[in-house]
């Protein structure tokens, strides 16, 4: 049974403080273990990624061969059925079409002291593309984060997927090419996130890296940031989902559940304004996990994380959504806007009844690659502006440094930054 809280209750502020606080992220003793391999990488380079494949995946890298060729790529694509395919040129074009929106301008301004500023964006020259591999492997995550780096505009995409018994998704490669992805490498792992960061003889150095894996990758990535960037620190995936209490039962149930069938520690709130409709969804989602194929990931996750808070009005979710952060918050409600437009934290909205998040997930355009536990609070989803770096420009020209200099000098004067000074100083005459 999922914790149902009543606001009304006495002990409901305090019982909702321990649902915000409770840790869903599990605890694994890895950290030490990808230190290791990252060292090792940084020493040996392509032996490491060799013996460690060969080690996990069963594949030999010279034999089979390191990369995964534009031929195979195309064979991939070529060998969907035709719906397939036209489902995923939909979903390329949408997310594209959405992240070139997001592409920013710059700007270059003189002002009244006739100094220039200005500040013009740029892409990094290559990022990573991590995809786990097998047959659970997701597209959409190859679409999702290879888009927004082809629309940055990055030169070189290089992505590195393993391939267990030397079986690659057919799947993954059709959606690396219908993404634009430069290339595709089999290794996988935090000796892959490690490769990418450091570059070896056969796997190019990136600037950023991206997308989802294993306890291993996010440690990888996590100790790697500031020598290479990365997407984000991501946990189990989320939703809180608001109801004014006029919603289908059925519709709020499969929300839930597509949510909680992600892992066990994934997490699925509903917030209603109805005690009503909270017994209704919870008796729709025992029926709905009947039958589900993927019911003992999802009963687990609905079991031990789910909750159903009751609340007396619509105002009384603001609180409790930015409390949450949710990665995911559905706005179930006759009026989404007024909701939204009040709440401050989440990492994407879904507006109205029939805005389900799985539609995010696969095609709509937002990216699906968001902050979770809590996260939304500081950061933001996968985007454009994370394949690119701001650069700000200045030219003050004898008449800027006449009137900004004097007080620049002034200021390194009491840092007690003398050369600072006399640059400023010398010029001015």
């Amino acid at each position: 049974m999922p914790l149902r809280l009543e606001a009304k209750n006495p002990g409901f502020v305090a019982d909702f403080a321990a649902l915000v606080a409770a840790e869903r992220e599990p605890v694994t003793a890895v950290a030490a273990a990808v230190t290791a391999i990252i060292a090792d990488v940084r020493a040996r380079g392509d032996a490491v990624l060799a013996e460690l494949t060969a080690k996990f995946d069963g594949v030999d890298l010279d034999a089979a061969g390191w990369e995964i060729g534009p031929a195979e790529l195309d064979a991939a694509l070529n060998g969907l059925a035709p719906d397939l395919r036209a489902a995923l040129d939909l979903a390329a074009t949408r997310i594209r079409d959405f992240h070139e929106r997001q592409k920013p301008t710059g700007n270059d301004a003189t002002d009244a002291a006739g100094v220039r500023t200005g500040v013009r964006w740029s892409p990094v020259d290559a990022a990573g593309l991590y995809v786990p591999g097998g047959r659970a492997a997701y597209p959409s995550s190859v679409l999702m984060n290879a888009i927004p780096a082809v629309v940055a505009g990055v030169r070189d995409l290089i992505m590195v997927t393993p391939t267990p018994g030397g079986e690659a998704n057919p799947l993954v490669l059709a959606a690396a090419r219908v993404a634009g992805v430069s290339r595709v490498f089999r290794v996988g792992g935090a000796q892959a996130v490690a490769a990418l960061a450091f570059g070896t003889a056969r796997i190019p150095k990136v600037d950023v890296i991206t997308g989802p894996g294993n306890a291993y990758v996010a440690e990888a990535k996590r100790q790697l940031y500031g020598v290479v960037g990365i997407d984000m620190v991501a946990g189990p995936s989320e939703v809180v989902i608001v109801s004014d209490g006029k919603s289908n039962p059925d519709w709020i149930a499969a929300d839930l559940l597509a949510q909680a069938e992600h892992d066990p520690v994934a997490q699925s709130i509903l917030i209603t304004t109805s005690a009503a409709e909270a017994d209704a969804v919870e008796a729709a989602v025992a029926r709905q996990l009947e039958t589900l194929p993927t019911a003992a990931v999802a009963s687990a996750s609905w079991r031990d994380h789910g909750a159903i808070i009751v609340i007396g009005d619509l105002a009384e979710a603001l609180p409790l959504l930015d409390a949450l952060a949710p990665e995911h918050a559905e706005l179930m409600v006759d009026d989404p806007d007024w909701l939204f437009a009040r709440m401050r934290h989440a990492g994407s909205v879904f507006l109205g009844r029939h805005t389900p998040e799985a539609a995010g997930d696969y095609l709509a355009g937002p990216n699906h690659v968001l902050p979770t536990g809590r996260r939304a609070r500081f950061a933001s989803g996968l985007s454009v502006v994370d394949f690119m770096k701001r650069t700000t420009f200045l030219d003050c020209g004898p008449a800027g440094l006449a009137a900004i200099g004097p007080a620049g000098a002034a200021i390194a004067d009491v840092e007690g930054l003398a050369a600072h000074a006399a640059s400023i100083r010398l010029r001015l005459g």
